[in-house]
């Protein structure tokens, strides 16, 4: 990677000092953090390792200033900030946390905007840094991680190893005397994984000091120190190991035997003449309103009792494939068969083939969609599939884990008695009776899996799908996933497992099937040819945006892909022009007028460059609505001929004409609302929104911090309807009600999601509060602008035309 250089100036030759440090999340009745002394020395790089629970989490918090003990003494960056006599000096916290960045485990609670340089720019921002230079700091830090051709994209919709890496570039941007990473590379495949440890060993060679918390042995090799934690305190500290860490290095590659097959294992290698329980057959499937297939005419076939290994980098289908088996998700084609169901069949007629897909020759008449399994099937299904998410925490739902993991059995119909048995049996297989009783939502995250994996296994499956079970888990409890697996595979379970380490393949005695080879790698040499999938799912979603500003466009203008002029235009007179026009919809009352604004909004989708179905698309659900109330006025507004009589229920031509008026002009309304949000990202959106509310700070309004909240809620929405479509895939998979059940049993299932999803907030809540200190927000502070707003020639052309329409729609004749 190409960076420029960044130094950090350490503020003395000790970067942090803790004396006697306790921290304790229940009032001193458990301690996670019990009596801690550590000295990291400027420029060092330490490795903090140990089990679930040992504290390195709550440690990390304390040396980036994100949080105060409960005793003890804290100097980070010179500054005392905690004393255990005067408390904590909040004058300090903020001047230390100037020069500390930090990292966390999940890189997209971390993120604050919806375009990669705005986002890069936040921290420089709250630092009060020039507008110049902050333009230089974007660039260097999205060289220095290799993500400079993606600073107009949405980082919201990447993969996890580049929104690491925007959220890295976010703290090198602030040039830290410091920076904790805290599991970064948890989620992460092999790949990018080394793209984010290769940033690490370029900030150690500028002399930024590194604190790193890991699970991975081979991350610690370059490290100065590895420190060990247990039980809320460091147990030994001393030089890493290389030749172990190189070992576990080589152990999590994958290799590819000689013969170009799969690695054969002796007790699980499938008989020949064995009836697969999985069978897919030229699968292809490709995202809504995307061209790139994720998966590209994928074959394999699992044998029954067989495990299985589902290997390959981040993008290549893995998640996707679980889903589709797991009905799910619906191929574009193909058949795909698990424990006899029908998941998806392939209607006949003409298919191409794939020589003509790949080559783009492939005939332009319509391809029926597979025939999916019925409602009935896919009740069958969820008998016999169990699948655990990668994200566990979206798969609970009870009070209790005994009742969480008590969820499946009852849906399945099964008495109470048979279900107290299969809640005891899966609890003593986790070895997590003890949590019976405790909230699934008060757990830790491996607890949380292993509750999650519990409420699973209860269901008593035939085909168990987990999906990178042990990611961020310790070896211990990575080990135990791993006797579960043997255990499993011995009573004739057939276990596929997605994950990135060959280590944990062969701990399983797993088969590996490798999704999405590099081009360097035949294509002989994986069970399932899934090519021309290379690209992440970020590129299959990426929301590109022309160059907007770089460090020589000193207005870092936008435009949006496919908004054209729209995109360029200041956002404060987009809005306030748009809202104008938007009211004055209301005002139209005729056929004259309402054709008129319809031309004027065509004109401006056709100047926007929008996809006019694709925007029809985004808003169909209220327009639907709207076509809804319009029937209904056919029935209520009165006046003119009478077209037809049902009893008391008339329908005259008055009426229709009001429907019809009503519903198109409540449409235009949507649709013009629908393309200022599309040809505007929240963030200029948020920009604009403070500058219109600024002449209220002189009455005490906070006016950057509403600008603020908005901005994280149009940034944090999309994510939060992701995770209720989570956690209704969740029930679904577990026999929920919402998928198959009557409309009464669905009502009441969807209300099951209330709590989780609620609960989901607050973790995002928390993570984002701990993400906004880390880049040095603070409430009320000055605060520089990377984007600047200003009106130009191509601003007062669009209110030229704004107001002729205007003046239009008032000469137009009235009724």
């Amino acid at each position: 990677m190409t960076a420029q250089p960044m130094t950090a100036q350490p503020t003395d030759d000790v970067a942090v000092a803790l004396r006697g440090v306790r921290f304790s999340y229940d009032n001193g009745v458990t301690w996670a953090l019990d009596g801690v002394d550590l000295t990291v020395r400027a420029g060092e790089r330490v490795c903090i390792v140990g089990p679930n629970g040992s504290g390195k989490s709550t440690l990390s918090r304390i040396v980036a200033g994100l949080a105060a003990p409960d005793a003890g003494t804290v100097t980070v960056l010179g500054e005392r900030v905690f004393d255990g006599d005067a408390g904590p000096d909040p004058d300090a916290y903020r001047r230390a946390r100037r020069g500390i960045g930090a990292v966390f485990q999940n890189p997209e609670d971390q993120l604050v905007t919806t375009v990669v340089e705005d986002d890069v720019a936040f921290g420089p921002e709250n630092l009060g840094i020039a507008h110049a230079d902050i333009g230089r700091r974007i660039t260097e830090a999205l060289q220095a991680v290799d993500m400079t051709e993606s600073r107009a994209a949405d980082p919201t919709v990447m993969s996890g190893g580049q929104q690491q890496r925007i959220a890295i570039a976010g703290t090198m941007a602030m040039h830290p005397a410091m920076v904790v990473f805290d599991e970064p590379t948890a989620m992460l495949d092999g790949a990018a994984r080394a793209e984010v440890m290769a940033v690490l060993d370029s900030l150690q060679a500028r002399g930024v000091t590194i604190v790193h918390i890991t699970h991975h042995a081979d991350e610690t090799l370059r490290a100065d120190r590895v420190i060990r934690m247990e039980s809320g305190r460091i147990v030994s500290e001393g030089r890493p190991r290389r030749d172990d860490a190189a070992r576990a290095a080589s152990a999590d590659q994958p290799r590819p035997p000689a013969d170009g097959g799969d690695e054969p294992q002796p007790d699980s290698e499938p008989q020949p003449d064995s009836e697969p329980i999985i069978a897919v057959e030229h699968v292809f499937f490709t995202y809504p309103g995307q061209t790139s297939p994720v998966i590209d005419d994928l074959s394999l076939s699992i044998a029954r009792g067989e495990t299985v290994a589902l290997m390959g980098h981040n993008g290549a289908g893995k998640t996707t494939l679980a889903r589709l088996l797991c009905a799910l998700e619906r191929p574009d084609d193909g058949s795909i068969t698990v424990a006899g169901v029908p998941v998806a069949l392939a209607r006949g007629g003409r298919r191409d083939t794939v020589r003509e897909r790949r080559s783009g020759t492939a005939g332009t008449g319509h391809v029926r969609k597979p025939r999916t399994a019925s409602r009935m099937q896919r009740r069958a299904l969820r008998r016999h599939v169990g699948y655990v998410m990668q994200h566990p925490e979206r798969q609970l739902f009870a009070d209790t884990v005994a009742q969480d993991v008590a969820y499946g059995p009852r849906n399945q119909g099964l008495p109470e008695a048979a279900v107290r048995e299969h809640v005891e049996w899966a609890l003593q297989l986790l070895r997590i009776g003890h949590l019976a009783d405790r909230s699934p939502f008060a757990l830790s995250g491996g607890q949380q899996r292993l509750a999650a994996i519990a409420g699973v296994l209860a269901c008593r499956p035939d085909v168990l799908i987990m999906d990178e079970p042990t990611a961020g888990l310790d070896a211990r409890a990575s080990a135990r996933i791993h006797d579960l697996v043997r255990t499993l595979r011995a009573q004739g379970v057939t276990v596929l497992v997605i994950t990135h380490s060959a280590a944990e393949a062969a701990a399983m005695g797993a088969r590996i099937i490798t999704m999405g080879q590099p081009p360097h790698t035949r294509p002989d040499q994986a069970d399932a040819s899934h090519r021309n999938a290379n690209a992440s799912r970020s590129d299959r979603h990426r929301h590109d945006i022309v160059d907007g500003g770089g460090a020589d466009d000193a207005d870092g203008a936008e435009d949006t892909e496919g908004s054209g002029p729209l995109g360029t235009l200041d956002p404060r007179v987009k809005m306030v022009t748009f809202l104008v026009l938007m009211f004055t919809a209301f005002a139209i009352s005729n056929a004259w007028q309402l054709g008129l604004a319809a031309s004027l909004t065509a004109g401006i989708i056709a100047v926007g460059r929008l996809n006019p179905l694709r925007l029809l698309a985004a808003v169909r659900l209220i327009l639907g609505m709207l076509v809804v109330m319009g029937l209904l006025n056919l029935f209520f507004a009165r006046g003119g001929d009478v077209l037809a009589a049902w009893g008391p229920l008339t329908i005259t031509t008055g009426g229709v004409q009001t429907a019809a008026l009503y519903t198109l002009r409540f449409a235009l309304v949507i649709v013009l609302g629908a393309v200022m949000m599309e040809t505007t990202t929240p963030t200029a959106l948020t920009d604009a929104i403070g500058s219109l509310l600024s002449p209220l700070r002189r009455f005490g309004v906070h006016t950057q911090e509403i600008a603020l909240v908005l901005s994280l809620a149009l940034r944090f929405l999309p994510t939060l309807a992701r995770e209720a479509h989570a956690v209704i895939d969740a029930q679904s998979a577990r026999g929920g009600d919402i998928e198959t059940g009557s409309p009464a049993k669905r009502l009441r299932a969807l209300t099951a999601i209330v709590v989780p999803v609620f609960a989901g907030t607050l973790r995002h809540a928390d993570n984002l509060a701990l993400a906004l200190d880390a880049r040095c927000y603070e409430e009320g502070a000055h605060r520089t602008h990377w984007r600047r707003m200003r009106v130009r020639r191509r601003d007062l052309l669009f209110v030229t035309v704004a107001m002729l329409y205007l003046f239009a729609l008032m000469a137009l004749p009235m009724p």
